[in-house]
């Protein structure tokens, strides 16, 4: 009886959207209260008023152009529809609840249809979606705008976390793309540490992605959440973060090391895109990777791949680091990348291993060479380097 009150109890809360939620785990001391957090789920309440029953209807198919006039201007964006509401980009640093707050709004939405993406995970089926219609249709036809109406057919509110913009492959369609979102009603709700403005900054081609910010701006509301507290980091620097040696224990201690960074047991499979590829990725969730070694240094991965990882996640998972010599030294040499490229972020690392980080690679040739590396992983357990705020995007000083 008393655990049927209770979930009537949560789903009358449920039902008067994300404020009356984030209230009720205030006043469990779930989380703490926060001015930033407390200004956002208000504008997140109203966004989920002004969506009740929110359901566009698809749009009609175009009268098919004549002539080459008729072609050309059938080729642009379709009309817009009147007055969808305005979404949301909270942007913020790592820690300060974006996250949270976009999924108490998006359990309660009350929209047909919603989806809730990693922002990587969304362009992965992007681009799989446009390779297939052009491998039936050929490399002539315009697969945005059939793309666009499967995305909306699925999704009248698509929620995005991670939203971020590193491969001039993904900077390529996103203009088009969510023009004909927008222009399908569809609404966006995402979260990024990166300001619209700042999306792709320094990048080769920008100037033909600033449509694409302009128009961000145009239908989305950005709400900076500069909120007092990292909870994130708060959570790391109480975690033990390197485990000798790299046993059951460990890995026990790793899954627990993971389900606190991102509050949920696993991860899910995801793709990096570069350049024309995909970086695998075995588990991620919230920004938090996990590897074992051998997937992280194993294969061939380099510079390019480490550095796109590092912008990727906020912190790594890694487990099962062998002692290191010249009888693997290709592994080695990737793994010094590797630490150098999450050092050089700022990224946190919670690692199993064989041994400590000054006895991983103790002799033989380039022991030397190792010093650094294995000092850089002693820092990177200190207090000091997991205050340090996670780089993303930005460039190394």
């Amino acid at each position: 009886m008393q655990i049927e009150k209770q979930r009537q109890s949560a789903g009358a809360i449920a039902a008067q959207g994300p404020e009356p939620r984030y209230a009720a785990l205030l006043a469990r001391g779930e989380i703490a209260p926060d001015a930033a957090q407390a200004a956002a789920i208000g504008r997140l309440q109203a966004l989920w008023q002004a969506l009740r029953g929110y359901d566009p209807a698809p749009l009609d198919p175009p009268a098919k152009p004549q002539g080459f006039l008729g072609r050309l201007l059938g080729r642009s964006a379709a009309p817009p529809r009147p007055d969808p509401p305005q979404g949301l980009y909270l942007v913020g640093e790592v820690g300060r609840g974006k996250s949270m707050l976009m999924d108490l709004f998006f359990d309660v939405a009350e929209v047909p249809r919603k989806q809730r993406l990693h922002f990587h995970a969304f362009m992965q089926q992007a681009h799989r979606r446009i390779h297939g219609w052009k491998q039936v249709h050929g490399d002539s036809a315009d697969p945005i705008p059939p793309l666009a109406d499967s995305i909306a057919a699925d999704a009248a509110l698509l929620c995005f976390d991670e939203f971020q913009v590193h491969d001039i492959a993904d900077a390529m369609i996103l203009g088009r793309l969510f023009e004909a979102l927008f222009a399908r009603g569809t609404v966006i709700v995402a979260t990024s540490n990166t300001a619209p403005d700042d999306l792709f900054k320094g990048q080769p081609g920008r100037d033909a992605f600033l449509p694409f910010i302009a128009l961000i701006n145009q239908h989305v509301e950005v709400w900076p959440l500069v909120a007092a507290r990292d909870y994130r980091r708060e959570r790391i620097r109480s975690l033990p973060t390197w485990h000798v040696p790299a046993d059951g224990r460990s890995e026990t201690a790793l899954d627990a090391a993971f389900a606190e960074l991102t509050g949920q047991e696993r991860g899910a499979p995801m793709e990096l895109p570069l350049l024309g590829r995909v970086i695998e990725v075995p588990e991620a969730a919230r920004g938090v990777a996990r590897f074992d070694f051998n997937a992280l240094c194993g294969k061939p991965l380099g510079p390019a791949d480490y550095l796109a990882i590092a912008q990727s996640f906020h912190s790594l998972v890694v487990d099962d680091i062998p002692r290191l010599g010249p009888e693997n030294f290709d592994k080695a040499r990737r793994f010094i990348t590797c630490i150098d490229t999450l050092y050089e972020h700022h990224c946190k690392l919670v690692a199993s291993a064989a041994s400590s980080p000054d006895q991983l690679y103790e002799r033989g040739t380039n022991a030397a060479m190792f010093e650094r590396t294995a000092s850089r992983l002693t820092e990177m357990q200190s207090q000091e380097y997991l205050a340090l705020p996670h780089l993303g995007g930005q460039s190394p000083a």
